[in-house]
């Protein structure tokens, strides 16, 4: 690594206001919000009901129009990390955004094929769109981490990642609120799309006019400096022969399954105790607001004692508890507060681990790229979405009698499928608190350089945590 001596933090050489600006904005529009940054992944799950009927389709025909951004992100994420690491991020959000605005231009259009022997077609041309939308997912989502070391000084970094990866879970309450309230009867679902269709066309534009360059002319921090990142494929192999990032890869991807088959599942699980959809949106909603306050501080802590690995297990410990009590509390009749407030620690404790955890992925890893290290946590998360939920919908049993059941016709029990999903979530939490263990690579690597020291023994536990002279 060349020596890095250029003063980070002068006047003169700081990153251009405008370029950062727009550059973080883009990121944070281009996550995957169907209704304030237009991404698409779930406008139907907090309607199913209404959605199965318009497009005459089964639950799980619905369900599908979700999971095909997992299925569809998988083999894309490898290409995706190949891209940004190699022709940056300027070109892959661009493209990110028009694959977006052509799934939900797509979506709405296909809303109006007449029904009759065509009416099958409804459902294929929005299944066509969604997984426009679905190769717009990784090009996008894999951003946040890649930005924050090329934009932003080592001090920083923790909070530029939650600021824009906290995007997803804000679109995910637009998504909650918004969808009941607009598609109240399976005749609004084609509004529902248009709401969704317009903003993807503004972003579309933003993106195109408004990012001209995919790094700042003086790097913010000696690892933003150096070129010494592993290439791809080499890269790929380092990881895969890494054992505390293979433990990340395991246990924080099925994290991100536990959090996809939740706000999938949300209004499918309420309902058959009487909930209705509105008061599943509002649960959807406590939980992304108290994911993004709980995010937002834990970035601020993190940046200032990169406790990464204390911060990360204590999460986790405590959402695998909140997972376990939502499991207990969503199969009680009128227990509204009680769902309310396990749904709000559920969030606060388990999106907050997501940029975290992410920066954690680069940390051990480095020096194999941004995009490579936190990509391919993402295509686990998504590799085991699509398990749990395939596995969740199979355990589950149609109910012949439940009174107070707002679901419509098909009403399901999800006791064992919840029981499963915290149990799953409680062991590989436990499997990461165990066996995590590692050295905090590239802080040691952007120290050396500037301070001439040498390696820096990180702790794992909570006996005391790195300190990188700001």
């Amino acid at each position: 690594m060349p020596l890095y001596t250029k003063p980070f933090t002068s006047k003169s050489e700081q990153t251009p206001q405008r370029d950062l600006f727009v550059c973080l904005c883009v990121s944070q529009v281009l996550n995957k919000s169907p209704h304030v940054f237009s991404q698409l992944w779930l406008t139907f799950a907090p309607v199913a009901d209404q959605s199965a009927k318009f497009l005459g389709a089964s639950l799980e025909q619905i369900n599908w129009l979700s999971l095909v951004y997992m299925v569809v992100a998988i083999p894309l994420s490898f290409g995706t990390t190949w891209m940004l690491d190699t022709l940056g991020l300027r070109t892959t959000l661009i493209l990110g955004a028009w694959l977006n605005m052509a799934g939900a231009l797509l979506r709405f259009l296909g809303a109006f094929v007449q029904k009759g022997p065509a009416f099958p077609l409804k459902y294929l041309l929005v299944m066509c769109g969604q997984t426009l939308g679905a190769l717009a997912q990784p090009l996008i989502i894999f951003a946040p981490t890649k930005m924050a070391a090329l934009w932003f000084p080592e001090h920083q970094r923790a909070i530029a990642n939650t600021m824009a990866s906290m995007s997803n879970p804000l679109g995910i309450l637009v998504a909650s609120l918004s969808s009941p309230l607009i598609a109240e009867t399976p005749e609004r679902i084609p509004y529902l799309l248009l709401v969704y269709a317009v903003p993807a066309c503004i972003i579309c534009v933003l993106a195109t006019v408004g990012m001209r360059s995919s790094s700042p002319p003086t790097p913010p921090s000696a690892s933003a400096d150096s070129s010494s990142s592993e290439p791809f494929f080499k890269g790929i192999k380092l990881l895969l022969t890494n054992r505390a990032y293979l433990v990340l890869l395991l246990c924080f991807g099925s994290g991100i399954a536990v959090f996809t088959c939740f706000s999938t599942l949300l209004e499918q699980i309420l309902c058959v105790q009487g909930y209705t959809n509105t008061f599943a949106g509002v649960c959807g909603a406590l939980f992304i607001v108290s994911g993004i306050v709980g995010a937002i501080l834990l970035g601020v802590y993190v940046d200032k004692t990169k406790r990464f690995i204390e911060a990360t297990k204590i999460n986790m410990s405590l959402s695998a508890l909140s997972c376990i009590a939502f499991s207990v509390v969503a199969l009680m009749q009128q227990q509204k507060v009680a769902v309310a407030v396990v749904c709000s620690l559920f969030g606060f404790f388990g999106f907050s681990i997501y940029p975290v955890a992410m920066e954690l992925s680069v940390e051990c890893s480095y020096p194999v790229g941004e995009a490579t290290s936190a990509g391919l946590v993402f295509v686990s998360g998504q590799i085991q979405s699509v398990l749990y939920i395939v596995l969740l919908q199979a355990l589950t049993k149609r109910l012949a009698d439940s009174p107070l059941s707002t679901c419509g016709d098909a009403v399901l029990s999800w006791k064992v499928p919840m029981m499963v999903m915290a149990g799953l979530c409680a062991f590989f939490t436990c499997c990461f608190v165990i066996f995590f263990h590692t050295r905090y690579r590239r802080l040691e690597a952007e120290e050396r350089p500037v301070y001439g020291t040498g390696r820096r023994e990180t702790p794992t536990t909570s006996e005391s945590a790195p300190s990188v002279k700001a």
